[in-house]
């Protein structure tokens, strides 16, 4: 039976960006052999050019696959919380954490900057800072955070922090030392947003 070409290409889609993943996850992005992981995935390389251009391209999709899975998880424990507060806190510690995961160390916060720059200028932080903007702007509403915060400013400066946060996790010899005391001081920025009058 002929399948659906549009079945066929996201098919090859997914193979290629499994076995790029596999192979930036091990062995990471400098070291990764287009060839190798184009015949691991029983394609060519011409495929790759077609469907995401250059190895490049590939990585930008295999972030764009981990990030979506990261979101998944971080709104997954957010989702337990008992106030909107702590759903914020939880949100942004759980996305600070993940960077003690080898893959996702090796490919979202430290190869994916090295190649493709500022994770603040990656296609899905507008989507991050438009969610944290949204929380804030209703945690200042509740009264729970400073009235007179731009959101949007706070937003971006906290997703930094975040940003920051992981990728000196992910590049200490220390991991689980670092993340520690990460967290901790994260945990503490953000205390300042709190309303305590």
């Amino acid at each position: 039976m002929h399948r659906p070409r549009k079945e066929m290409i996201a098919e090859t889609r997914a193979k290629l960006i499994a076995a790029a993943r596999h192979a930036f996850g091990t062995i990471g992005y400098a070291d990764a052999s287009m060839d190798d992981f184009t015949a691991s995935a029983g394609l060519t390389r011409g495929a790759l050019y077609h469907h995401f251009g250059d190895k490049k391209g590939l990585l930008q999709a295999v972030i764009a696959e981990i990030d979506a899975e990261m979101a998944v998880r971080v709104n997954e424990v957010a989702a337990k919380a008992p106030t909107r507060w702590q759903h914020f806190v939880d949100e942004c510690t759980t996305y600070i954490e993940m960077a003690l995961e080898p893959e996702i160390q090796r490919i979202m916060f430290r190869d994916g900057p090295a190649v493709l720059g500022d994770p603040a200028q990656w296609p899905n932080a507008n989507a991050c800072i438009a969610s944290m903007s949204d929380h804030l702007t209703r945690l200042q509403e509740e009264g729970v955070v400073v009235p007179g915060l731009d959101p949007e400013t706070a937003a971006r400066l906290i997703n930094g922090a975040s940003s920051q946060a992981a990728q000196r996790i992910a590049n200490s010899t220390d991991p689980e030392a670092t993340s520690k005391k990460a967290i901790t001081a994260f945990k503490q920025l953000l205390e300042g947003l709190l309303n305590k009058a």
